[in-house]
């Protein structure tokens, strides 16, 4: 089974990413806007359960922090994914780096940038197009983040939670 390690945003966040991936982003209807703090990988229902408990421990250990969304971006040339940028807090980092300890086996091939993807999979010409006019809008959302999500993927390419983590002491 493939896993992965999410943030969910708020829904009002989550309902403006969305009105740009229902056109932008073929995964729309897969699993709902989010921020990965681990990269997909393979593990048996075994296996989950194990990195579960060591998600409930890293959780209780670290406190709920903010999540500020400052404007669109791109990885352009390195893919075609358009995203929201947010900002790389000291608490969203040591969580993703924690994280990302536990399962070193599985390291990811790109440096870590939290981001929400609203666009990807597009052909050059559609991600300069698009990112050309959503570079300037302005975004500024920020909210407390109190849990992350360990989500695994059904046959039908869609996620869904696994289990979900609240930040701090319960």
């Amino acid at each position: 089974m493939k896993f992965g390690v999410v943030v969910f945003p708020s829904k009002k966040l989550q309902d403006y990413a969305n009105s740009f991936r229902k056109r932008y982003d073929p995964h729309y209807a897969l699993i709902p806007p989010h921020l990965t703090l681990k990269n997909a990988f393979e593990a048996t229902e075994e296996e989950a359960k194990g990195f579960a408990d060591k998600l409930r421990q890293i959780a209780s250990n670290t406190s709920p922090f903010t999540l500020r969304t400052l404007k669109v971006s791109s990885f352009f040339p390195v893919n075609n994914v358009i995203y929201f940028k947010v900002e790389p807090t000291k608490e969203l980092i040591d969580l993703q780096k924690e994280i990302n300890k536990e399962f070193s086996d599985q390291n990811s091939e790109y440096a870590f940038v939290p981001h929400i993807t609203i666009g990807q999979k597009l052909s050059n010409d559609e991600h300069s197009d698009v990112y050309g006019s959503l570079r300037m809008t302005t975004i500024d959302f920020e909210e407390t983040i109190d849990r992350f999500h360990l989500l695994y993927q059904l046959e039908n390419g869609s996620w869904t939670v696994y289990e979900t983590f609240r930040l701090g002491k319960e």
